[in-house]
């Protein structure tokens, strides 16, 4: 029987999540949900400047946030934890441990000076970087007299020569790598800490990782992996490389491109719904478009659907999916949409009648000062429309409002006293409540308005119509 799928988020807390982090979550999360197995949430914390308590808390909200639960991971330890990888310098030291004493590993003496020469002249001759191996065959007397004078070493892996590494990429087919041309790589900093390449891949195997989805700049890294983890004995999880998120101009993806963090969109009031189905849709094509609840996007998620192409994000799409989440989402989710100025029992009647309207909490304060607020005089523009509609009309509009009229009742008063009809009884009637020439449906908004102030907006328009004649 095949084991059950286990996927992880392995996230470094040195900023906040960024956009190509929150996709790779959520198409992990995804594809461990769709065939019934676990998603592990592991803080790869361990460069002890950058990382600090106040990302790690916001990781947590972000993933929250976008509705992204995980089974083991801080705070829910399940015995293959810790969880955070500063906690984890044990595992790694009996790895190591291991690695050395079978001739895996050995010690590295080149000083960073050394190793950018080297780089630079393989550069110089057209050949790709990698490790010389200068302290590859050092004799095992001389390693042990520069250890015991203290001098700095590292602990590099030792590739094995003519291997080929083979494995199925889930998203880029077939792979195939020869290790002669990888070049021995560091697993133990000088400091004593462990690098990313041993780290991340112990890590998955102690943890039971059995899928691993993560961008393709990871690529040259998995072969490396790989014969680490045969070198101990070790389980290697299935890789799969989703393509880097790009503008839409296809360069690298920025904040010039108003790709902000998650932690900006939620602040800008963007929806959990609304930023999943645009990343469900990055680099994954879904068998079914349209708007997708998470259950569906979960029955829907297939790795063979996932793309090579870069995947481009772009606002304009954003916002299209944000505008449907808002359409298909209750007034609770709503309740950050309320402006301080509308009246609390009016809030839902107010959401109901500029829903189809808003796409961020910012578009429904402009509308909540259009319907409650003072607007002063209107712009030119404004002002000819309003007047081209003749005093009459403003007259009429005040008998019928002052009689308790609602919006219809006000538009046929205004009819039948003037002959107007079409845009040229409704535009004039919206400029003069709300100072716009579009915007939500008037009906609604003139229930909303207090009486006094659709009759002082209507009365300005009287005026402005007598000042003109």
């Amino acid at each position: 029987m095949e084991n059950p799928c286990v996927t992880r988020f392995a996230p470094s807390p040195t900023g906040l999540l960024h956009l190509g982090n929150a996709r790779t979550a959520f198409f992990s999360w995804l594809y461990a949900r769709h065939r019934g197995g676990r998603f592990v949430l592991r803080v790869e914390d361990t460069d002890a400047e950058r990382s600090t308590p106040e990302h790690v808390t916001a990781l947590l909200e972000d993933l929250a946030w976008l509705g992204l639960d995980y089974d083991a991971g801080p705070g829910r330890e399940d015995g293959h934890g810790p969880y955070f990888q500063s906690a984890r310098g044990g595992h790694y030291a009996r790895a190591f441990a291991r690695l050395g004493a079978e001739g895996h590993a050995y010690p590295c003496f080149c000083t960073t000076a050394r190793l950018e020469l080297d780089r630079k002249l393989q550069l110089a001759r057209g050949e790709a970087p990698r490790y010389s191996g200068t302290c590859r065959g050092l004799a095992a007397a001389e390693v042990t007299d520069r250890l015991a004078a203290g001098e700095p070493a590292a602990l590099r892996f030792r590739i094995p020569p003519g291997v080929t590494v083979r494995y199925p990429d889930l998203v880029r087919g077939d792979q195939s790598f020869e290790s002669d041309a990888l070049g021995d790589f560091i697993v133990r900093r000088a400091d004593g800490s462990a690098s990313f390449l041993a780290s991340n891949a112990l890590d998955d195997a102690e943890m039971g990782i059995t899928d691993v989805l993560r961008g393709e700049d990871h690529v040259a890294n998995t072969p490396r992996q790989i014969l680490l983890l045969e070198a101990l004995g070790l389980a290697a999880p299935r890789y799969g490389h989703l393509p880097l998120l790009v503008g839409p101009d296809g360069a690298p993806l920025s904040k010039r491109h108003g790709a902000a963090s998650v932690l900006d969109l939620r602040r800008e009031g963007y929806l959990a719904p609304a930023l999943r189905n645009l990343l469900f849709r990055l680099g994954h094509a879904p068998a079914e478009d349209g708007w997708q609840t998470l259950a569906q996007q979960v029955a829907g998620f297939r790795a063979d659907h996932l793309g090579r192409a870069p995947a481009r994000f772009d606002t304009t799409q954003l916002r299209h999916w944000q505008q449907e989440a808002v359409r298909h989402a209750t007034f609770a989710d709503l309740a950050a949409f309320v402006p301080p100025r509308v009246p609390p029992v009016a809030a839902e009647s107010f959401l109901a009648a500029v829903r189809a309207n808003v796409v961020l909490p910012a578009d429904a304060g402009r509308y909540a000062e259009m319907i409650y607020g003072e607007l002063g005089d209107p712009p030119a523009e404004l002002r000819a429309t309003i007047v081209g509609a003749g005093r009459e009309a403003y007259v009429a509009a005040l008998n019928a409002l002052d009689a308790g009229a609602d919006w219809g009742g006000l538009t046929a008063a205004v009819r039948a006293a003037t002959g107007l009809t079409g845009r040229a009884l409704f535009k004039p009637l919206r400029a003069a409540l709300t100072q716009a020439l579009d915007g939500p449906e008037l009906g609604p908004v003139l229930l909303l308005m207090p009486r006094p102030l659709a009759h002082a907006r209507l009365g300005a328009a009287l005026a402005a119509c007598e000042a003109a004649t």
